[in-house]
């Protein structure tokens, strides 16, 4: 008897990988730039996003899309700090957004008038590393809460990142963390990590954040055929 395997995953992640290329091709067209931000559970990112929108929301164009497992609890936070209308992606138990939700969401935003587009993925950092969701770049947050060997144990998430940033450090003098270490484990896995060191409730060290995404979003292509009106100053 002859027997067919149907290799599923591959095909899901295949048609992932398309749906990416879309995105990332609307995103283009439209001078748009996006990060996928991602962690584990209580690294502190809603907190960044939120300082980051409070702060550069207007001055930067940013929007958001925000997944979370069951609630929309993160993009209620958020949209208390900006006008723009947040998108909840509510996975209903999967542990990672994936490029058709992007593509969905991305309908009801008014990608003309954005410059920065902010992916706040599920607080996982197992499965969103293998998915492409059409972003420019990962950008991986950890707090000093959470052990200097992270890097070690999730590889293949700070491998495919391109940027770490380590959140709570104002909680350095109060629990055992070595920076230096916790550096060297990520760039142990990948060598050309950028890291940001930051207290997200603090706000020390978000002036270096901030330079970063200006200069992120000063490199984006310029959009075919919009016009781009960005209020007040980065």
């Amino acid at each position: 008897m002859a027997i067919r395997t149907i290799e599923v995953r591959e095909r899901v992640m295949a048609r992932n990988d398309e749906l990416a290329v879309q995105v990332r091709e609307r995103l283009a067209a439209h001078g748009v730039t996006a990060l996928n931000l991602v962690s584990s559970p209580g690294s502190g990112k809603t907190l960044l996003l939120e300082r980051t929108l409070a702060a550069k929301g207007d001055s930067l164009g940013i929007a958001v899309v925000t997944g979370d497992v069951q609630t929309q609890n993160d993009a209620e936070r958020l949209a208390r700090h900006t006008t723009r209308l947040v998108q909840a992606v509510v996975t209903g138990g999967a542990c990672h957004l994936d490029a058709r939700q992007v593509m969905d969401a991305l309908d009801a935003i008014d990608l003309d008038h954005t410059r920065l587009l902010f992916i706040e993925n599920v607080g996982n950092l197992v499965c969103p590393a293998n998915w492409d969701l059409g972003e420019l770049a990962k950008v991986v947050v950890f707090s000093v809460t959470e052990g200097e060997d992270k890097p070690l144990k999730y590889p293949a998430m700070f491998q495919r990142a391109q940027y770490a940033v380590l959140n709570k450090i104002d909680l350095l003098p109060y629990v055992p963390f070595d920076v230096t270490r916790a550096i060297a484990a990520a760039r142990s896995v990948n060598p050309d990590l950028t890291f940001l060191q930051v207290s997200a409730l603090t706000g020390e060290g978000l002036a270096d954040w901030y330079a970063l995404l200006r200069e992120i979003t000063a490199h984006a292509p310029a959009p075919e055929g919009a016009t781009l009106e960005v209020v007040g100053r980065a």
